[in-house]
């Protein structure tokens, strides 16, 4: 009786696992294809912040969705700022995996473009437009693998919910805030996918891909100098601008001190082991204060990943040129490392100025995103990413990054949630156009996106 049992039980095992084996991957080509177009019809949607508008955005996600019998809700939490929600669902197993990416973007300088920012020309292979990549390529990266996963009917662990959400660019209450706050039974999740990485490439050919697990945190303040006002042809000892002038000069100066987390470590570890001599020296010795210096002059994103930057933005003062003003002020766009103590920090700034003269103000209306513990490296998420890199950019190393910009991801892991930011195949020459004129995507590096995007997700949220 147990032999017949035995062979019945692996039978229907080796049936299982040829089913599994047997699970047809997608038409990579075609969904390119198809993500392209969805990217074009949604960068032609102006949703430019202020005033936002991204109910039209949703509302176009929407009809894809509908199209294809999936039911999707918006959630707006001010009159035209939508945020989109849509779910396929699993066997419960495993919590959801959650897609995600913003459909606001920032405006533009009209006069300054080639093309018309908003057409989704293409040319040269590239997609024109504002929004190309910063974020509605994640935006039309994720619709298209919920629609492979839907229309495949890919066996699901875990759900897996789609959100494209309003207000990243600087009004997260209107976004991401408002659906923690209101709506986070609707996107609660252990993993989620999110802007913020890249695939890097150079000349051609790819070097690395960047995985964003941690960020640092906007945290601006101004200086505010007063003095005594009277006339420009007067000389004074407590003249506000003068004060101030020279306070710039030294906060702009001076450096916070050097820590490394478990992301900066290892990029600086990885980076030595794949770059030219020269700068492989600088990221095997970046503890060296010498090597520091040399990054700030020729590598000053990498080097900015080293400490809380303080970098002056805004000076105000003064109204004629023959008036000594009482106030002036000096606005410091500030990015914290994650663990910074920003009072010990000011704290340490005003003995540096030793001037009674001067007070630190809080800036206004900053995107005041939560300090958080960056995500892990030793996840089932951030394992599928370095997997599914294997397969769709082989023999290059997944490096995680610490970005020194921002992402509604933070929200996110001040939930608990592991999130990882990850983005599409972009040159140095792409990356500086993102928030700058002429932002463009390569149209072939964004296909790999997709497939990397679904191989990840699939190994993830895929039943086992």
């Amino acid at each position: 009786m147990f032999p017949f049992q035995f062979r019945i039980f692996a039978a229907v095992l080796l049936l299982s696992l040829f089913g599994q084996a047997q699970q047809p991957a997608p038409d990579f080509s075609t969904a390119q294809t198809e993500a392209v177009k969805f990217l074009g019809e949604l960068v032609k949607i102006d949703t430019s912040n202020p005033p936002g508008n991204e109910t039209r955005a949703a509302e176009y996600i929407k009809s894809v969705l509908a199209a294809e019998g999936i039911s999707a809700q918006i959630f707006e939490s001010a009159p035209g700022r939508g945020n989109i929600v849509a779910r396929l669902k699993g066997t419960g197993k495993k919590k959801p995996l959650l897609l995600m990416g913003h459909i606001d973007v920032v405006g533009v300088e009209r006069d300054k473009w080639t093309v018309d920012p908003f057409a989704a020309t293409i040319k040269d292979g590239y997609l024109y437009g504002r929004g190309s990549i910063d974020d509605k390529s994640m935006d039309a990266a994720n619709l298209e693998v919920f629609l492979l996963l839907h229309r495949m009917k890919v066996p699901l662990d875990r759900d897996v919910i789609l959100l494209a959400e309003a207000g990243e660019e600087g009004t997260t209450q209107f976004g991401i805030d408002f659906m923690v706050a209101k709506h986070w039974d609707e996107i609660a999740c252990e993993y989620a996918l999110n802007e913020g990485g890249e695939v890097h490439e150079e000349n051609g050919k790819v070097q690395y891909v960047a995985v964003s697990t941690t960020q640092k945190v906007p945290r601006g303040f101004s200086l505010v100098v007063h003095g005594t006002s009277g006339h420009g042809s007067v000389p004074r000892v407590d003249n506000a601008i003068a004060h101030l002038a020279t306070a710039v000069d030294k906060v702009a100066r001076w450096e916070a001190p050097m820590r490394l987390n478990e992301t900066t470590r290892r990029f600086f570890q990885q980076m030595a082991k794949i770059s030219p001599p020269e700068k492989a020296r600088l990221f095997a010795q970046v503890e060296d204060p010498a090597a520091q210096q040399k990054l700030r002059q020729s590598e000053p994103a990498y080097y900015s990943m080293l400490r809380t930057s303080l970098v002056p933005t805004i000076i105000k003062g003064g109204f004629r040129s023959n008036v000594i003003p009482a106030e002036a002020e000096a606005r410091f766009d500030v990015r914290a490392l994650p663990d910074e103590n920003m009072d010990a920090l000011k704290a340490e700034l005003a003995r540096l100025l030793n001037d009674p003269a001067i007070t630190f103000v809080d800036a206004e209306n900053v995107n005041q995103r939560p300090a958080t513990p960056p995500s892990g490296l030793d996840t089932e998420a951030f394992h599928a990413l370095e997997h599914a890199q294997q397969k769709v950019f082989p023999g290059v190393p997944t490096i995680p990054i610490m970005q020194v910009g921002a992402t509604d991801s933070a929200q996110l892991r001040a939930k608990g949630v592991q999130a990882y930011d990850i983005g599409t195949v972009m040159s140095a020459n792409d990356l500086k156009r993102v928030h700058g004129n002429d932002e463009r995507i390569q149209i072939a590096g964004f296909g790999k996106f997709v497939q990397f995007l679904y191989t990840a997700t699939t190994e993830i949220a895929g039943a086992k």
